[in-house]
């Protein structure tokens, strides 16, 4: 693939970064790559690793300083990351000493790296395409293991080998009605129209099953919202705490305590939640309280899950009388504080309330295992193995291709227009595929993915 534009004679430069974190560590990483990596590190290193992907220890110098003693790894075009010749520095740690080694790189030739410029690379030498360079993005920024796992499956190509073969069966597809068209008294006479529209219902369903699962993986993005709702002094801010497991929101006896929402992301089941506590529902003249609530009510109307909390049956009843009035989330009935709660309540309460204790941390395992088990059922379960599509540019692009793909469907049943004018339908279809895996150069699209990446990538 080669690169257009602007940016076409910048991938002909040498180019070096930061590879790792800023700031203060045991070690940092310079990475150096181009067409003339090798020949500007020779400048600044006295002895040459003796053979590719060992790690030699030896001085960087400038000049007559010495800058550092440090690892440094040869990586050979076209067996590199970015595909081009890669020197990669493993210095001490800090700002100074692989700042300094930078400086002297590009003193000799090397030219400072753009962020994402590395994987941008990659992606424009054929190593990756868009939708792993992607994912190396979505590795870095993961936040949870279910957001740590679709990017792994991405970075291995699950979702860019399910889109080839997708875009594959369209380009059948064409074939046979182009055959059709062109040779229709060949072998045994025109293709079957059932022929046809079999192996289009067929990709249909295919496309579908991947947009369904976009909900799921936007849960798995951005982290399902699960708000924690009920009256003052209901136990929501020491239940909050109890799931964290650890003090974030301030607890004490004084009804109205919690007058904004606090916000924290677990990580302890299938799904990562962002857990939100929130000031507590009720009448109030108190303007400061006022607002609390009317953030909480913000909250419950984006929410993903409800956790309606409670002392009481009466409470919790009108509980959950407030949120339906704000949510529109499946709930799940919370009746805290069960440690105080009597043998007598204990038996009468409905079973299809979750009992917890903040202070004993009963049922806190039961309750995360309840809004798994509703996102699931929300959502659709997270399958391992399974592509999942992540991004608005994905659903963007598979839509796309679905709707494409209908018009050719209904066209073509209805015989409305020539099969050549219906196969056009077929052709956008594919182009979105290929946007979207980068099968295409399209140089926004590498502008767009690229923008958010750190500088050594």
């Amino acid at each position: 693939m080669i690169s257009t534009g602007a940016s076409a004679t910048r991938i002909e430069d040498t180019i070096v970064a930061v590879a790792s974190a800023p700031g203060r560590g045991a070690v940092a990483l310079v990475r150096l790559s181009g067409p003339d990596a090798f020949s500007i590190a020779t400048t600044h290193l006295p002895s040459w690793p003796p053979e590719p992907r060992v790690s030699h220890l030896c001085e960087v110098f400038d000049g007559d300083q010495t800058l550092d003693r440090a690892l440094v790894t040869l990586f050979p075009g076209p067996n590199s990351f970015t595909g081009d010749d890669t020197v990669e520095i493993s210095t001490h740690g800090g700002y100074l000493v692989p700042s300094t080694i930078v400086a002297a790189l590009i003193s000799s030739g090397a030219r400072q790296a753009t962020p994402g410029e590395f994987t941008r690379r990659a992606v424009l030498n054929g190593k990756l395409d868009i939708l792993q360079a992607e994912a190396i993005g979505d590795l870095i920024d993961a936040s949870s293991h279910a957001m740590q796992r679709a990017a792994l499956g991405q970075l291995d190509g699950g979702l860019s080998r399910r889109l080839l073969g997708l875009r594959n069966d369209m380009i059948g597809l064409e074939a046979l009605i182009a055959y059709d068209v062109d040779f229709p008294e060949e072998d045994d006479g025109p293709v079957p129209r059932k022929k046809i529209d079999q192996a289009a219902e067929g990709i249909g369903r295919s496309l579908d099953a991947l947009l369904a699962t976009a909900p799921a993986g936007e849960v798995i993005r951005g982290g399902a919202i699960v708000v924690i709702a009920g009256p003052p002094n209901a136990g929501k801010s020491s239940l909050f705490n109890a799931l964290l497991g650890r003090s974030r929101a301030i607890v004490t006896e004084i009804p109205g305590t919690t007058r904004d929402a606090l916000e924290a992301v677990i990580d302890s089941g299938k799904w990562p939640l962002r857990l939100v506590d929130t000031a507590g529902l009720r009448e109030t003249k108190d303007r400061i309280e006022l607002l609390g609530i009317e953030v909480s009510e913000r909250y419950l109307a984006s929410a993903h899950v409800v956790l309606a909390c409670a002392e009481n049956s009466k409470s919790l009843e009108e509980t959950i009388r407030l949120v339906g009035r704000s949510s529109r989330a499946p709930m799940l009935a919370i009746r805290t504080k069960s440690d105080l709660v009597s043998t007598r309540d204990e038996m009468a309460h409905s079973s299809a309330v979750i009992r917890v204790s903040a202070e004993t941390g009963a049922g806190l395992q039961e309750l995360l295992g309840a809004i798994d088990d509703m996102l699931d059922t929300r959502h659709g379960a997270i399958v391992p193995d399974l592509p999942i599509l992540t991004r608005a540019r994905h659903r963007k692009a598979i839509n796309t291709a679905r709707s494409e793909l209908q018009q050719f469907t209904d066209a073509w049943r209805e015989e409305k227009l020539p099969a050549t004018v219906a196969a056009v339908h077929l052709r956008t279809a594919v182009c979105a595929l290929e946007e979207l895996i980068g099968a295409v150069e399209v140089e926004d699209v590498l502008d767009r993915v690229f923008s958010s990446f750190c500088v050594g990538k």
